[in-house]
């Protein structure tokens, strides 16, 4: 019984190697890779002598350092003797924060050039008590027109803290803005309610666009996820892309993050400030507006799937603007809307939005939606108290081939039935510049179209894509009482160099529902057809960075039935805009 046994191990004894010297041990060939000499022989194997821990010299204690030692880790280069001039942007600079100019303390300084030239055609009304062309007895007058503006944007930050893996502990900012324009019409109070002040206007603005502290409150995890507060005069964005509210309000944010990064928070209280006319800016000499945006939103990354980015908000805006009447400085009565019998009123509405970023796959996707909540205590068109039940919805889809993106894109903007019952269902927005469909190169997004015959009021602002009657989108009322709109379109990126991409874009526009046309125009609704508004555009950067950037586009808004209803189109054309606008920056 015990033979089985016995010869194991003397076949075991056979095998092991005489002495004390261990059975070498074949390679793993999942853990590394056999060395081989060339042809077909076996591998080569090497198994390194052990280590004796007594032959390992220790430190000695006298022995000098072979480092040099530099004021701090900022500076190495400088210790290297290469040294960049402080108008270099490209290496380290002290203007743009890459070198601290007292122990953590850095500065931040930009500057940034916008020069803008436009030409369009848009429908322009004969002034109602002259002209300054006799024998001009018709409605709609000769619409072209041209601006030239120039803005100079200039950032100053001061910051405290290393920003390399964590927020800063404090930062104060301040972004005054100059801006000059000249804008050219053919008829008369097109640009001032005067008519003696011709058909030219130059004015110019200085703006405070930011002017705020960021106080750094406490880290939360070892991945610095954080608390911090911004009080003053900030930008803010609610969705991804600008269509609720794009401004730079006064106001208080507490922000910050959880779960390394995946998660982000807003909660904030906003005053807007009034505008300037003519440019757009913040008036900081005028009143603040008597209009409060409270804001509350969470961003969760990589949810539902990973590389897309989901966001719930809430904006509730509170109006208490019922109390009088306000004048832009062309003389032109913005709230409350020239509709109705134009009596001042407040409202309160709160936006229930989600909003998702990010891509599917190859696919990249962003989709927005809005519901809109609230009560206006009296429309002017309705001269009475309505409920406010409205919504919105908008989404792009592209691709990337290589070179080449392809978009698609859809919105819908729900419009009101009846201007006169107690429910107002046409969706608006607080303050939208959205990035959509084309952006400032679509003509129906870059213009105000105004409504000519219906009031002081414009079917779409400039730089805005909802068809939401106001009479100004900077310095006038949401108006949930407006026909809606519809748009579905295409475009195409084309990078053809790494210096110039080629844009196009077509849309189809459409009014969800024209009752309210035909009742500030007196007349039967219009169809619903707007046309098709069909751009293009070229972007050039020579040093393919973002330093200096030449944009030019041209569109065109060929009418559909609704618009020729609307407008003479027949007579005078379709309307179009072309632009040249070059921006550089430092």
């Amino acid at each position: 019984m015990f033979a089985p046994a016995f010869s194991v191990m003397l076949a075991a004894m056979q095998l092991a190697p005489a002495g004390d010297e261990p059975m070498p041990r074949p390679p793993d060939p999942d853990r590394e890779v056999a060395p081989r000499r060339p042809g077909p022989s076996e591998p080569l194997r090497y198994f390194p002598p052990p280590v004796d821990p007594s032959q390992v010299p220790e430190p000695a204690a006298g022995v000098r350092r072979e480092t040099l030692p530099v004021a701090d880790r900022w500076r190495i280069m400088r210790a290297l003797g290469m040294d960049t001039p402080w108008y270099d942007p490209y290496n380290q600079n002290w203007l743009k924060g890459d070198l601290p100019f007292a122990r953590d303390w850095f500065t931040n300084v930009g500057v940034v050039s916008d020069t803008l030239l436009e030409a369009r055609r848009l429908p322009t009304p004969v002034g109602p008590q002259t002209t300054d062309r006799p024998g001009s007895y018709d409605v709609f007058g000769r619409g072209k027109q041209s601006t030239l503006a120039e803005t100079l944007i200039v950032s100053l930050a001061l910051i405290k803290g290393d920003t390399t893996f964590r927020p800063p502990d404090y930062e104060l900012r301040l972004v005054p803005v100059f801006n000059f324009n000249r804008n050219d019409v053919e008829e008369v109070r097109a640009l001032r309610v005067d008519p003696r002040q011709g058909t030219t206007r130059n004015d110019n603005h200085v703006g405070l666009q930011e002017a705020f502290a960021d106080i750094h409150l406490r880290n939360v995890s070892p991945r610095y996820d954080f608390d911090s507060v911004r009080v003053g005069i900030q930008p803010f964005n609610s969705d991804f892309r600008g269509f609720l509210f794009n401004d730079v309000p006064l106001g208080v944010r507490l922000f910050g993050t959880r779960d390394n990064n995946q998660w982000q928070y807003n909660l904030a209280w906003f005053r807007r400030l009034e505008k300037d006319t003519n440019s757009g800016l913040n008036d900081v000499m005028t009143r603040p507006r008597n209009n409060d945006v409270f804001v509350a939103n969470a961003y969760r990354q990589d949810w539902p799937r990973l590389g897309f980015t989901s966001q719930a908000t809430v904006v509730v805006d509170v109006n208490r603007e019922g109390k009088g009447q306000f004048y832009d400085a062309n003389g032109f009565l913005v709230r409350p809307a020239v509709q109705g019998d134009s009596r001042p009123h407040d409202y309160t509405v709160a936006y229930l939005g989600y909003s998702g970023d990010g891509h599917l796959d190859r696919w990249n996707l962003t989709a927005t939606a809005y519901l809109a909540l609230g009560r206006d205590e009296r429309h002017p068109l309705a001269q009475r108290s309505q409920s406010i039940r409205a919504g919105f919805a908008a989404m792009e889809l592209s691709r990337d081939y290589s070179w080449v993106r392809l978009r698609m894109n859809a919105l819908f903007q729900s419009g009101d039935r009846d201007p006169f019952d107690g429910k107002a269902t046409g969706f608006d927005a607080i303050l939208e510049n959205p990035q959509f469909a084309g952006a400032d190169t679509s003509f129906w997004i870059r213009q105000a179209v105004p409504l000519i015959g219906g009031g002081g009021v414009a079917l779409s602002g400039r730089n805005g894509v909802l068809a939401s009657l106001r009479s100004s989108k900077d310095q006038g009322q949401s108006n949930f009482v407006n026909p809606g709109l519809l748009l579905v379109g295409a475009g195409v990126d084309v990078d053809v160099a790494p210096q110039v991409r080629v844009i196009a874009n077509l849309s189809y526009l459409r009014f969800a529902d024209t009752t309210v046309l035909g009742v500030l125009r007196n007349q039967a609704p219009p169809a619903k057809d707007i046309g098709l508004d069909v751009s293009a555009a070229i972007q050039w950067r020579p040093f393919m960075t973002q330093n200096i950037v030449l944009n030019t586009s041209a569109a065109a808004l060929l009418p559909g039935k609704g618009l020729k209803q609307l407008y003479d189109e027949g007579q005078r054309g379709p309307q179009y805009s072309m632009l040249l606008n070059l921006v550089a920056t430092f």
